[in-house]
């Protein structure tokens, strides 16, 4: 048996926000939480949305305690200014940061039993759903919009844990490229590769089926031709990178990922580092890791990737062409090679012992060994 869930509704275009009021008034809402970060409070971006909400009348407040790698104490947080303002739905605009605190916010206010946010780690058994959750992508990366998915740092423990919960998906998202044109190209990029791998190890994931494969298929081939033009700033490339990142989410979400994202998920814990980057450095290296364990599968994704030839390509062969694109593709839109800037020798065990611990690790396609995972940081380092 296979499961897909995605949003009820979703919207994708220039200007679609404008349709974010419609949807909260048709489900008889009358309060949003806004769950915002403070970058984007600070360049105006935020201010698009509110100004949504006020042109309808809808009263709102807004919440911006989210940091980049949103923690414990910022749910916590967030769910007492929720119940503190009177509301009855969360507007959640940002990158994966904002929305994955509204998910947690929201399925909290819903189930109160679940108030120690630990306690939501990996398949939460919660009963009812969410609080309703609009959700206004600013970044073309996470995906988070349209995923059952939300990861939650743990500052005490030097930990990031990922929840997946049926119960958390936004009612509505609002996939509106006009939002991501603020991004820095740094930023595009990052998302821009985190993308690429929820793409990449959704394909090749042991819970990759067709129906899951179609999705992934596309969005590899989406963002290989948009991301370099999204850095640039091109209206065509953000375009093609809004879709093709939501396109993944709405495989990945369904099937899981692998150990790119465990191993990512330790780096953001320990060190801060941007969830894009960790990816983008490790997909590559990891990627040749898994190979063996892949049958024919590279060979798709690296005619996805815009490789030619591929069909007369050897195993051996199309399996290093699809590593080589990934690692162009990262190269030229300015992603570092390696952890030689990031990673401390005296923490590359507790990073592997984090990595083999993290909920994404399960779905790898070839099953790694603590020793496996010290091996793959050392390689980058």
């Amino acid at each position: 048996m296979a499961r897909i869930i995605l949003n009820e509704t979703s919207y994708h275009g220039a200007g679609c926000v404008n349709e974010l009021a419609g949807e909260i008034k048709g489900r008889g809402l009358l309060k949003a939480l806004v769950c915002s970060d403070p970058g984007l409070i600070g360049c105006g971006v935020t201010k698009k949305v509110l100004a949504v909400l006020e042109g309808a009348g809808i009263s709102y407040e807004l919440y911006s305690e989210i940091k980049p790698n949103p923690t414990i104490e910022n749910v916590q947080a967030g769910v007492e200014a929720y119940r503190a303002s009177g509301a009855d739905c969360l507007v959640a605009v940002g990158g994966g940061s904002s929305i994955d605190t509204a998910k947690a916010i929201g399925i909290i206010a819903a189930n109160p039993e679940f108030a120690d946010v630990r306690s939501l780690e990996g398949i939460a058994p919660t009963k009812r759903p969410s609080a309703p959750i609009f959700a206004v992508p600013t970044t073309a990366g996470t995906a988070a919009e349209v995923t059952i998915n939300y990861v939650i740092t743990d500052v005490q423990k030097k930990r990031k844990f990922v929840c997946v919960d049926v119960h958390d998906i936004p009612v509505a998202a609002f996939v509106d490229s006009e939002l991501m044109s603020t991004m820095p190209p740094s930023l595009t990029a990052a998302t821009g590769m985190d993308a690429l791998t929820h793409a990449i190890e959704g394909y090749i994931t042991k819970a990759a089926w067709e129906m899951t494969d179609m999705f992934h298929l596309k969005a590899i081939e989406i963002i290989a031709r948009s991301l370099r033009g999204a850095v640039k700033g091109e209206k065509e490339g953000r375009e093609g990178m809004a879709l093709g990142q939501y396109i993944a989410g709405m495989g990945f979400s369904n099937v899981g990922l692998g150990i790119v994202h465990s191993m990512a998920h330790a780096l953001g814990a320990v060190y801060d580092t941007p969830h894009g980057v960790a990816n983008a450095i490790l997909l590559p290296t990891v990627m040749e890791y898994n190979a063996e364990a892949t049958g024919e599968k590279y060979r798709d994704i690296a005619k996805a990737m815009g490789v030619e030839g591929t069909e007369h390509m050897s195993q051996a062969e199309y399996r290093k062409a699809a590593c080589d694109a990934v690692r162009k593709l990262s190269e030229d839109v300015g992603i570092p090679r390696d952890l030689k800037k990031i990673v401390k020798d005296e923490d590359v065990l507790f990073l592997a012992e984090s990595a083999m611990a993290d909920a994404c690790r399960p779905g790898n396609p070839k099953d790694p060994t603590l020793e496996d995972i010290v091996a793959l940081y050392r390689k980058l380092m």
